[in-house]
């Protein structure tokens, strides 16, 4: 005996007739419209990518690495985009580059602002979180049926799936790094009377803008990893390669796409490693706090004499 031998439920059913029978003929004209502002912003990044000459591109990402990561990284950018221009996929990487800033770009408007409301409510926090949770460990490719089926396919529908897949982490480690600032500035910032957003803006986002990169990053590894399956509905770049060598049993095409993809990877996880580290505020004191708070930081002397008054 079991208990399906007494009752079946029929979860399938219930979810083909949510999102089929539903969602699919009252919502889909609005979840198409939802996705015009993607595809703007997508449409714009792969035309400037696809304008601007590679060593262009390659010289400004390099710049950027040694800038922020170290001469190494820099000389690997130079290479590793060299290698990809030259087995002939530098197009494809632009498109993907495009995919990734894109969803890291929506990833972050909508998850910084969500982990600082669910940092401030306990409320929001217990309800966000099973749903964090959801899509966080949900299978990847479960995402790709209601997307097709409430947007279409094409590029921006895949962008949506990355959006929805890689959101959590971010608004996870907002949500961590506000709620981890100390105790006692957060008091004094309260007992000067500061007003909330003062106190956000100069005392919790300085404080925690290190986990909220490190959560930056964790966001665009997993867009990074999306914006391949989301080839399968019609999204380009490096994962419609792999995917296409993947059909064909072409193990070559698939391992050039591949070794583009851990090459793009490389470079921007340690472009925002390299970020997170110099946004890194390591001491904050309580007068540096009061200080901002009241606008002192940074004031400019009176009467211009060059003298206080």
């Amino acid at each position: 005996m079991s208990p399906s031998d007494l009752f079946v439920i029929p979860f399938d059913d219930w979810v083909n007739i949510l999102v089929r029978d539903w969602l699919v003929p009252n919502f889909r004209p609005l979840f198409r419209t939802l996705q015009v502002p993607v595809t703007m912003v997508l449409n714009g990044l792969e035309d400037v990518l696809g304008l601007v000459p590679m060593p262009v591109t390659t010289l400004a990402l390099a710049l950027l690495a040694w800038k922020t990561a170290g001469r190494g990284i820099a000389i690997f950018t130079v290479l590793g985009f060299t290698f990809i221009n030259m087995i002939g996929l530098w197009p494809q990487t632009m498109t993907t580059l495009s995919m990734i800033v894109t969803s890291v770009l929506f990833c972050a408007l909508i998850g910084v602002p969500l982990g600082i409301v669910a940092a401030r409510s306990n409320i929001v926090w217990k309800v966000a979180r099973p749903v964090l949770d959801v899509m966080q460990t949900i299978p990847s490719f479960v995402y790709l049926v209601p997307i097709v089926m409430l947007f279409g396919v094409g590029m921006a529908p895949g962008i949506i799936a990355t959006v929805v897949f890689a959101l959590p982490p971010i608004v996870r480690l907002t949500n961590l790094g506000i709620r981890s600032v100390r105790a006692d500035l957060v008091e004094a910032a309260e007992a000067f009377g500061s007003t909330a957003w003062q106190m956000l803006i100069e005392v919790q986002l300085p404080l925690a803008m290190r986990t909220i990169m490190a959560g930056l990053n964790q966001t665009l590894m997993l867009a990074l990893s999306m914006v391949v399956i989301a080839a399968l509905i019609g999204a380009g770049g490096l994962g419609l390669v792999v995917n296409t060598g993947l059909g064909r049993l072409d193990v070559g095409g698939a391992t050039a796409g591949g070794v583009g993809i851990v090459i793009l990877a490389i470079v921007l996880d340690r472009i925002t490693q390299g970020l997170a580290e110099r946004n890194a505020v390591t001491s904050f004191s309580l007068r540096q706090a009061l200080m901002n708070i009241i606008g002192l930081k940074g004031a400019q002397p009176v009467g211009g004499t060059g003298k206080a008054a």
